[in-house]
Formats: C-alpha cells, structure tokens, sequence
C-alpha cells in the first residue's frame, strides 16, 4: 500500500467519523429505574432528551428514593449513551481505539 492510498483511507475515516459524530444527536436511548418509576431518555452525543417520573414515585416523604431513582436512570441512559457512540466509532475505526474520539 503506497502513501497515497493511507492517505486516503485516512481522509475517508475521517469523514466517516465526522459523519458518525453528526449522527449522534440521532441515537436515543432509554433506562429506567425503580420497576419503570423513572425513566430516562439520551442521545449518543450524552445530551439527555426526555425524564419521566411515574407520579406514585413521588412521595413528600421519602424524596431522598426519589433522587436515587433519578440518578440510577439518568447514569444507565448515560452509559447506554456511550456504548452507543463507541459502538459507532469501532465501526469506522476496525475496533481501534483512538484516544480522544468519543
């Protein structure tokens, strides 16, 4: 392979990964906490889009069960959110991992 040719293919992965970084907005994914009490909706670039609290979860009493809810469903969506993005990524990369994309 000549040096023309690297260059190219890294021209085109960076495209690629350009376009995979665009697309992230357009990757949702949802947890949920608490039997489905709470849940969370995020996109892949780590942008939270939507929280749903059942309104039985709320109880003046107890709201310290009701922030753990929200922080387990929030942190789940989050990381969901990150597979999602590195699963776009190491398609484009071969698996590679590049320090400092997604």
């Amino acid at each position: 392979m000549d040096m023309q040719q690297i260059m190219a293919q890294a021209r085109l992965m960076q495209q690629q990964l350009t376009d995979a970084q665009e697309n992230m907005g357009n990757i949702e994914v949802s947890a949920s906490a608490g039997g489905g009490m709470v849940t969370v909706t995020a996109t892949a670039d780590m942008k939270l889009t939507s929280l749903t609290i059942d309104p039985e979860a709320v109880d003046p009493d107890d709201v310290g069960m009701l922030e753990d809810l929200v922080l387990t469903a929030v942190n789940a969506a989050l990381a969901k959110a990150n597979d999602a993005a590195n699963d776009q990524v190491s398609g484009i990369t071969g698996g590679l991992n590049i320090p400092g994309l997604f």
